[in-house]
């Protein structure tokens, strides 16, 4: 059936919403909504999809794994995905859990997990060659992340090498695990940067993940950071056969493991156990926010498998979120890439769980009249592991009378433009494309390592160039001059030339990396990636048609017509138009000849149901050079199995045919 416009819409939003806050929470630490919040956005998103599955796209939150690493350290990509958990927060989201596990190994009695606390700190992970530490590298977006192997090294916590035994028997050993820091530490910390005159930190995960983002080590040696090991990355290695055995093994490495960890099995010690941690949690030197559950059987992890962002074999049963009291002092109006004003309410500075919040997202105009908000009312916040909190509601029998009613802004705070709230949307926007804010968030992106990768000209540089009026759109870029630099604040000399020659080497990006920087709603990297190898010319590609686009697999009708959008407004042509006569290449783009193909020679078979339609995979594996056949034999290399895979799984099984689902299919395509 045919998806409704308000549905579309809504979708559009939500995507765009998950988007701008993963990137805030993932890449910069500076969260504004809460844990619970966020929830709220990805489960409505994730409704809507269920429902109506051709809205999903390669981009969408739902198949990301999260979010993209910081410019400034290279890019690490992880062998083997680091995943995101799913959660629960009742005894009885933990039953279903429970039940799905045990209806996925075959209606077993009960399952032995292995259960510890959930550390609020940052994920890393450790690659070991021949007993050697030789990269550490943080989460990412759970495909790649960010080498900060000089920064880990300064943690004591971490074994540079393994035992002689351990190296020869696991040339290579990935290690997973996090890193905090602890409360005593952390005040400690805290009052040396105030006696420094630097800045407190707000919390010790963003104290952690700060120190192991120093692009001087020396900083980070300073810091007291702690690793705890909580996974070996590959469930086939020999001698480990279930999580609790590797940990074990971890610990004689040298390696810190959670005290707390435990093998428990049945629902109602497992509760038990969740009760218990909530009561000592005060006592702990570390902030938790909950409880991480696994299967414990290795075997059995790789029977259950895994969805798009998540194992089916773990879950974080998140402990229930801390609320406050505070008052409203003020509520101001932001503006978003895309136009979107979002209201902000300031609140009187309260401790919440530990943290210090004194702002929290109200989203849109619909939340503030359910709400019934105002200046000055008395209100209870819930936080749920982040600075910034929710409001829940507001304590009415409080108000004197001298409450301030909030209304929406007609104007633009950034531009002064007409503000509206189209038909069938919660969000008031701003139309004006040469809004500042809009621009600055533009420019941000267009010199982002995903797309033109213009080291040197992050938010704050942009937003000085907009503020001074040299830059009034990302092609005006390749106009700077020294003379437009040197004046700014801050900048001197070497730093200007830096950026010009940074600017100049942008010229000659890729295709698909162009196509990224030009900032067309819903077309990501994998997007851009598909456009270019599909037409192969950037021209091409601006005259596409509607059914051009949706005959290529992996570009949905939404998509499709966001492209064709953006190519017929004035204003992006002649952005493109400025870029080619500053010298910009629009190259080309084919496959290279010879560039290996990583499935040559390789046959498989498909069952089952995908996240994709069959053809979106067989497209995938013939490009990479493999074939697909229509039945099982003893000559199959693989058989890609989805859920509800039928009589193709058992006749693999006898002929000893593997099976994959997805992400072991992703990794071969690598």
């Amino acid at each position: 059936m045919a998806v409704p416009g308000k549905i579309e819409k809504e979708h559009r939003q939500l995507v765009e919403q998950i988007e701008y806050h993963n990137r805030l929470y993932y890449v910069y630490d500076r969260p504004e909504i809460t844990d619970a919040e966020y929830d709220r956005l990805y489960d409505r998103l994730l409704r809507i999809e269920k429902e109506y599955p051709e809205l999903v796209t390669p981009e969408s939150p739902s198949q990301r794994v999260g979010a993209p690493p910081l410019p400034a350290f290279e890019t690490y990509t992880h062998r083997v995905r680091m995943l995101s958990l799913q959660k629960v927060t009742t005894r009885e989201e933990f039953g279903e859990f429970d039940r799905r596990v045990r209806d996925g190994l075959g209606g077993a009695d009960s399952v032995e997990y292995v259960i510890e606390p959930k550390l609020d700190g940052l994920a890393i992970e450790l690659v070991y060659e021949n007993g050697s530490l030789k990269v550490g590298s943080t989460r990412g977006d759970g495909v790649r992340g960010e080498n900060v192997t000089p920064n880990i090294r300064t943690i004591r916590s971490i074994p540079l090498k393994l035992t002689d035994d351990a190296a020869a028997q696991y040339p290579r050993l990935e290690v997973r695990g996090e890193v905090i820091i602890h409360k005593t530490a952390f005040e400690k910390l805290n009052k040396a940067m105030e006696k420094n005159g630097a800045p407190p930190f707000a919390n010790p995960r963003n104290a952690a993940a700060g120190s192991l983002r120093q692009l001087d080590s020396g900083i980070t040696a300073t810091r007291p950071l702690v690793f705890y090991a909580y996974a070996v990355s590959e469930s086939n290695l020999p001698g480990l056969p279930d999580q609790f055995t590797a940990m074990q093994f971890l610990k004689k490495q040298g390696f810190r493991i959670n005290e707390h960890m435990t093998r428990i099995s049945g629902i109602e010690k497992v509760a038990e156990r969740f009760e218990n941690l909530e009561n000592i949690r005060p006592e702990l030197d570390y902030e938790i926010d909950g409880m991480v559950i696994k299967v414990n059987e290795f075997k059995d992890q790789d029977r259950l498998g895994e969805i798009s962002r998540a194992p089916r074999w773990a879950v974080a049963w998140k402990f229930s979120a801390e609320e406050a009291e505070t008052v409203v002092e003020d509520i101001i109006f932001s503006v978003g890439r895309t136009g979107v004003i979002t209201p902000v309410a300031k609140l009187k500075p309260v401790r919440v769980a530990g943290v210090t919040v004194s702002n929290a997202s109200l989203h849109n105009e619909d939340e503030i009249i359910e709400l019934d908000i105002k200046i000055g009312d008395t209100v209870i916040i819930k936080r749920a592991g982040d600075v910034i909190p929710d409001v829940v509601a507001v304590i009415k029998d409080r108000r004197s009378g001298k409450e301030k009613p909030v209304t929406m802004p007609t104007v633009c705070p950034s531009c002064g433009a007409e503000v509206h709230r189209p038909e069938g949307e919660a969000a008031h926007r701003c139309f004006n494309t040469a809004c500042p804010a809009q621009i600055i968030e533009r420019i941000f992106h267009f010199a982002s390592k995903d797309a033109m990768d213009i080291e040197g000209l992050g938010g704050k540089l942009a937003e000085q160039l907009v503020r001074e009026k040299i830059v009034r759109s990302p092609s005006d870029i390749y106009y700077l001059t020294k003379e437009k630099l040197l004046p700014l604040e801050l900048m001197a000399e070497k730093k200007a030339q830096n950026l010009l020659d940074a600017i100049e080497q942008s010229k000659t990006s890729e295709l698909p990396q162009i196509i990224v920087a030009l900032g067309i709603f819903g077309i990501g990297e994998t997007a851009a990636r598909l456009l270019a190898a599909h037409f192969g010319d950037f021209d091409k590609i601006c005259a596409a048609t509607f059914d051009d686009l949706v005959a290529i697999d992996g570009i949905g009708p939404i998509m499709a017509q966001s492209i064709i959008d953006y190519f017929v407004h004035p204003e992006n042509r002649e952005m493109i138009r400025k870029m080619k006569a500053a010298g910009v290449v629009f190259p080309g783009y084919q496959m290279a000849e010879g560039e290996p193909k990583p499935l040559d020679g390789k046959s498989f078979v498909i069952t089952g149901t995908l996240s994709q339609p069959r053809d979106h995979f067989k497209k995938l594996i013939e490009a990479a050079g493999g074939k697909v056949i229509g039945s099982v034999s003893s000559k199959t290399d693989y058989l890609l199995a989805g859920e509800k895979a039928g009589s193709k799984l058992d006749k693999a099984a006898k002929l000893g045919v593997e099976v994959i689902d997805e992400n072991k299919l992703s990794r071969l395509l690598q």
